[in-house]
């Protein structure tokens, strides 16, 4: 297919240049013109120097025999055909702009691109200042960075870290939305100007083009070039006039908004009156235009330089047709269904588009296609580095993000050498000999009440990228990777099967499945219901007939070599053929193996394997017949964290990446395995081999057996390596460095883990393990409700319930049950209004080397992920402190832990008056959340400290960090993305709903958490004078602390009902409001908001809403809908009021807390 694709490429050019010549035909001319083609293809451009070499070529016929050298990037620099590096922009210091918490449709893939960016500064000698609140990324450290920034990416808090840094430069398109977004502002502010500070790469009235939809249709129209009928329209009125101009359906999308937030589709008025409503608070403007719902969408990466020279780099297509956003799309690259006309329609659309724009650097353009016509419309062009830039560079191995930053700072493509394959320049196209398929992931079912269709705004979490040589191959590789729980291409139970295929959800690819292996629907029919492409369906329809005649086998001796073969090419894995079978893993591993199938390793070279090419970027096939590397390096392998969801995130990939780090520092080869796209473990430059494959055991031990590596580690990548890590040692024989995967067992196991602390005279809550329901009611009635109930091996909470009644037992006991057949349900008595404590340590053979005690702001009962972490504690005093170490010597001794452990722990106050009591809940012997957290906080790298004690070599003496005294201290606050998740209610519990973390530091407590919370994205802080809304419990006295703390500043109090007011007038001097609150009409409750100018909901419900007119429910969730800051938690809710009451108005100067990390910490040890 690439090849195909590769030589239509060329075909026009060569035709382009050989036109018919007279009858005499001399060799000279003819040869010169038929050869320059391809010096165009590698150059894209001609130089008379190359057309006189190639005369002189062609006029020594004996050397046309010789073999040529492939092109080195190096000589071709080197003989001066360019003038290298002229206009480089002169900047000597560059402030890059980080896109902060990790939140639904702006996550990782900025990390990867920021890192990108700074790596690019750092080799061209310029020093970088990073402002990036996320510190559980890579890119905030000063293994990248020169100064970082700890700050709320808005505009007040750039334009102090401007006065005090004098940067000459500014990146603004490595930030995602969030950075783009504070460009456009600060720069009608004049703040550039103001400072002198060059906007490097694309600039800001580019930006501004492209993100505004009628400046944006407007340019495209003066170059003729289709896009989708629109009208841009700032009122609901308005957009109700549009809509009759376009004509229904309708899409409305809005202006300066990421991931499509904002954005859906509308058949009549009525929808299209809601929809408008809650699209323009989130955006000034929306854009009304016709729906195109069934075309093909495509997306074409592009690069421009500032000479002019553009490239397509990759294109790619997606599986569902236009309706559902691009990320939460199932997406191919190349694509797959384009003629070649189709192909090059859009890509010389594309390369018009970003010229006339003016892009420098990179750009994507997302296009609607007829599916059965030569007709297509622009849908939308980032010009900046986006989610599926980083796709593409992992994609192809063509890294985008470092080529934007050196075209930022003035270079241009022919004269920048190809970083990954080191032997040609960046000018050119990748090609492509393999496929790649990009799956989303969701984590829907972690939330109540929340809609699981999927549209035009995205819902997903994170995403996979699988590699292989067949659609089918990639394809159900990708289907594993979303969640190991899934063989392969398969199906599910569904209510409304049809309806499921017409109307998209989250789990559509399951309908498909359901429908093909179970149903016996044709492709035909599935293609009338889904429109998915027929190619597509054919493709899977191979997978289902597969599938049958593994089943009509049945048995494991009557798999022959040639169908076992057939299966593993496409994709089969092999305890999906043992299911198939009725065989089990082992068993056709082993048969397999016996008949010599095994996977070969190919190379990502961005060139199809056409020049030599030197990379390290690998990933494994049963479609090829030799492997692309020798295997003599007996490296250790380091697995990652897979697909980012809500529990394992980023924090994840800053462990795995370090301990990389780590091993090659202490002279050891490392091999990476992740198949995330989005990470900054998957560069090719970070491991000395990066295999782009799943984290199951079977692949695992396929690269541990071909690499015959000297060990692997499974503390670094969150929950998913733990899981397997037993079965590597057991079955697989390998190598598992650090804690005994048996202990770790151990510490999975609830049962185990209780024994083990009731020997070693820990305390812990009260617990039993259940297998009846009759016993839990018994052992709720002894220690008296609330109640937690929990399965075994778990990660962030799932399926953890707070049980507060009987009623309630009974009908959460069985969906427990559902959730780990295998393992039974553990029962511990849940202990309110206490406080809790993170310790993460490190030990060595069961020493404890180094730890770090976090407190929690709220109460016990909210997940750590969701908690607010403070570090060092302020309200610990140095005993408790003292026997949580001890806690933490015994359970390292315990367990013989050698590497990384975190433990929860919780203080309950004794009601006699005595010393409080430390329970540990929790205990996890693995790298947790918060290590980048504490590492960076505390100044020592605890992850370097674990690598050390992983391969036992300069294993550093024990050193207690927490005996330190220090002079600040750093906040640690969730990032949520309530606003994308339709429906879902805004609640904290045992089940973690963030998406990502910020962290401020600061002299004190209010000062470290003021920054913090207006970090979280689009956070608007409430100013004196405006509404304040309050609701929740009034049983306890927390909206009282709040309104005598803000009460002196002059804001307006406001209530929904009497009862909020009577509490907060009883005990304070304040008058409060009570006003009209519609609970159904969300049209007529945004104009109570925009009447009482409501800037800010204070509401501290005790439990989570059991309908969805409940009135806490109805004020939290439009608070989210409506961009109000929501404060829902009492602990948190009246320490900002705290910070408002001391920081408000704000004063004269650049605030204390604007000053760079390293002079927190006191220099740059990580």
């Amino acid at each position: 297919m690439a090849l195909c694709r590769r030589l239509a490429r060329r075909a026009p050019a060569l035709t382009g240049k050989c036109r018919p010549l007279g009858p005499s035909l001399s060799s000279r001319p003819f040869t010169s013109r038929a050869l320059k083609p391809l010096s165009a293809l590698q150059k894209s451009y001609e130089s008379s120097v190359t057309v006189r070499q190639l005369r002189a070529f062609s006029q020594l016929p004996a050397r046309c025999n010789r073999t040529q050298e492939a092109p080195n990037a190096q000589a071709y620099l080197d003989s001066g055909v360019i003038a290298s590096a002229r206009d480089l922009v002169d900047v000597k210091k560059v402030l890059v702009i980080g896109s902060g918490g990790l939140s639904i449709g702006q996550a990782g893939e900025f990390d990867y691109s920021g890192s990108q960016a700074l790596k690019a500064l750092k080799e061209a000698g310029v020093r970088s200042v990073l402002i990036n609140p996320n510190i559980a990324t890579i890119q905030t450290s000063h293994v990248l960075a020169d100064e970082i920034y700890y700050l709320p990416v808005t505009p007040e808090y750039v334009e102090y870290v401007i006065q005090k840094e004098k940067p000459d430069g500014i990146f603004l398109s490595f930030g995602g939305q969030t950075a783009l977004n504070l460009g456009v502002q600060m720069n009608k502010k004049g703040i550039f100007d103001k400072y002198n500070v060059k906007v490097l790469g694309t600039s800001v009235k580019t930006l501004e083009t492209s993100e505004d939809r009628d400046l944006f249709a407007r340019a495209l129209d003066e170059i003729d070039i289709p896009i989708a009928k629109s009208i841009a329209v700032s009122s609901i009125d308005e957009a109700l006039d549009a809509a009759e101009k376009v004509g229904y359906p309708i899409i409305v999308r809005a202006a300066y908004a990421l991931g499509g937030l904002g954005s859906g589709f509308a058949n009549n008025p009525e929808e299209l009156r809601d929809l408008s409503a809650r699209s323009l608070t989130l955006s000034p403007q929306i854009l009304v235009e016709k729906s195109l719902k069934g075309w093909k969408e495509a997306e074409y990466e592009v690069v421009r330089d500032a000479s002019d020279n553009c490239i397509t780099v990759c294109n790619m297509e997606n599986f569902d047709p236009l309706g559902v956003h691009t990320g939460d799309s199932i997406v191919v690259s190349p694509s797959q269904t384009f003629s070649d006309e189709e192909y090059h329609m859009l890509r010389s659309a594309s390369i018009k588009i970003v010229r006339h724009l003016g892009v420098v650097g990179e750009c994507n353009v997302q296009y609607a296609l007829q599916p059965d016509g030569l007709d297509y419309r622009v849908i939308e062009v980032n010009a900046r580095l986006s989610r599926s830039s980083a796709l593409a560079s992992k994609a192809t191995g063509y890294p985008l993000a470092y080529t934007a930053a050196k075209i930022g700072l003035g270079h241009t493509l022919p004269e920048l050498p190809n970083a990954v394959t080191k032997t040609t320049t960046a000018n050119f196209e990748p090609s492509l000999d393999y496929i790649v398929t990009k799956m989303p992931r969701w984590d829907l079912s972690k939330f109540q009440n929340v809609k699981r269709d999927i549209g035009s705004s995205m819902k997903s979490v994170g995403e996979v990228m699988a590699i292989g040589r067949t659609f089918e191959e990639s394809f159900q590789k990708a289907c594993r990777q979303v969640d190991p729980k899934f063989l392969g291409f398969q199906g599910d139970k569904f209510e409304d099967l049809d309806e499921t295929l017409k109307n998209p959800t989250d789990r559509r690819w399951l309908a498909v499945g359901q429908a093909m292996f179970h149903e016996g629907y044709s492709v035909d029919k599935v293609h009338e219901l889904t429109k998915i492409d027929k190619w597509f369906l054919y493709k899977l329809q191979n997978i289902v007939d597969c599938t049958h005649e593994l089943e009509d086998i049945g048995s494991l001796f009557g798999l022959k070599k040639e169908v076992l073969l057939k299966a593993k090419k496409m994709g089969f894995s092999d305890k999906q053929i043992a299911k198939a079978v009725n065989s089990t893993e082992d068993e056709v591993r082993a048969r397999r193996k016996g008949f010599g199938i095994r996977p070969w390793v190919k190379k990502i070279d961005t060139l199809a394997a056409e020049f030599p090419a030197d990379t390290n970027y690998l990933y494994t096939t049963y479609n090829a017949s030799s492997h692309d590397v020798t295997f003599d390096d007996h490296g250790v392998l380091v697995l990652g964290s897979g697909v980012y969801r809500i529990g394992s995130s980023v924090e994840f990939d800053w462990c795995a990446v370090n301990a990389t780090l780590s091993l090659n520092k202490l002279g050891k080869k490392t091999v990476m395995i992740n198949y995330n796209p989005e990470t900054y473990s998957t560069d090719f430059d970070v491991a000395d081999r990066l295999y782009f494959e799943e984290l199951s055991y079977e692949r695992v031990m396929d690269i541990y057996e071909l690499e015959t590596a000297s060990g692997v580690v499974v503390s670094v990548g969150g929950q998913l390596p733990q899981n397997i890590a037993l079965k590597l040692q057991e079955s697989g024989k390998a190598k598992v460095l650090g804690t005994d995967p048996h202990d770790i067992d151990k510490a999975e196991d609830r049962h185990k883990f209780s024994q083990i602390l009731d020997s070693i005279g820990v305390d812990q809550p009260a617990w039993k393990e259940l297998t009846s329901y009759e016993e839990a009611q018994k052992f709720a009635n002894s220690v008296g409700y609330p109640v937690l109930v929990r399965p075994s091996y778990v990660l962030s909470g799932a399926a953890m319930t707070v049980i507060r009644s009987e009623n309630d037992l009974k009908e959460k006991l069985t969906a427990a049950a559902n959730v780990s057949p295998d393992h039974p349900v553990v029962i511990t008595q849940f202990i309110e209004g206490a406080q809790e404590i993170d310790c993460d340590g490190v030990a060595s053979n069961g020493n404890l080397l180094v730890h770090a005690v976090s407190e929690h702001v709220e109460n016990a009962g909210v997940h750590s992920g969701d908690a607010t972490l403070v570090l060092p504690p302020h309200s610990l005093d140095e005993a408790i402190k003292g026997r949580v170490k001890a806690i933490a010597e015994k359970v390292a001794k315990a367990w013989n832990i050698t590497g990384p452990f975190n433990m929860q722990i919780i203080k309950e106050t004794d009601p006699e008056g005595g010393e409080p009591k430390l329970k540990v809940i929790e205990c996890n012997l693995r790298a947790s959340r918060s290590f980048p957290f504490v590492s960076k906080v505390l100044g020592t790298n605890f992850i370097d400290v674990a690598t050390k004690a992983l391969v036992g070599r300069e294993v550093p003496e024990p050193v207690d960090l927490m005996k330190e005294k220090r002079d600040y201290l750093a906040t640690k606050v969730p990032q949520f993305s309530w606003t994308r998740l339709a429906g879902a209610d805004p609640y904290l519990g045992v089940e973690m709903a963030s998406t990502g973390e910020m962290a401020c530091f600061g002299k004190d407590l209010v000062e470290a958490y003021w920054a913090s919370v207006q970090s979280t994205m689009n956070f608007r802080l409430p100013l004196p004078g405006e509404g304040l809304l309050f609701g929740g419990d009034t049983t306890a006295d927390a909206l009282v602390q709040i309104v005598k703390y803000v009460q002196p500043l002059g804001y307006k109090f406001y209530a929904a009902n009497k009862d909020v007011k009577n509490l907060i007038e009883s005990s304070s001097e304040a008058t409060v409001e009570v006003i009209e609150f519609p609970k159904e009409d969300k049209r007529a409750l945004r104009e109570v908001f925009q009447k009482y100018d409501i800037r800010g909901v204070f509401n501290l419900a005790k439990y989570r809403a059991s309908s969805l007119v409940d009135e806490d429910y109805v004020m939290r969730r439009n608070a989210v809908d409506f961009g109000v800051p929501l404060f829902l938690e009492p602990k948190t809710a009246v320490l900002f009021a705290q910070c408002m009451s001391e920081k408000l108005p704000k004063k004269e100067g650049i605030p204390s807390e604007v000053r760079p990390w390293s002079e927190f910490i006191g220099g740059r040890p990580l």
